[in-house]
């Protein structure tokens, strides 16, 4: 199994740590993962796409995963030029926007050939 899994609960954040949360293009984050980068890792309020504190949130309400898979694309070139990085993705996506793991996992296979990149384990079964 890897060993790049998310925890399921994520509470503190190491300095080099990196929460990334699905959000809506306009930064309300109002619930569920959203609402704890905000709360708890400074995602600021009307920033709904890229980094924001020790986040990074890509925008899964605005329309289908056709409109989620260039995010993640983004994502992901950031993480690369980021490698110092540890960027933890939630289930993005796979709660109040109402996809499945099975629709959105596939978005991150490129992710097994970045080390800095970890993803929940329902994730790594699918791409895996």
């Amino acid at each position: 199994m890897n060993d790049r899994i998310t925890p399921d609960k994520i509470t503190f954040l190491k300095p080099d740590e990196i929460f990334v949360f699905g959000s809506n293009r306009c930064g309300f984050h109002g619930g569920g993962a959203a609402r704890i980068a905000m709360e708890d890792f400074g995602a600021k309020w009307g920033e709904g796409l890229g980094p924001t504190g020790k986040c990074y949130a890509i925008d899964t309400m605005s329309g289908g995963i056709e409109n989620i898979r260039p995010q993640v694309n983004s994502f992901l070139d950031y993480a690369k030029k980021h490698s110092e990085l540890k960027f933890f993705v939630t289930r993005i996506g796979c709660g109040i926007a109402g996809y499945t793991d099975k629709e959105i996992a596939p978005l991150f296979a490129e992710a097994q050939n970045i080390n800095n990149i970890y993803l929940p384990k329902s994730f790594w079964n699918i791409i895996h």
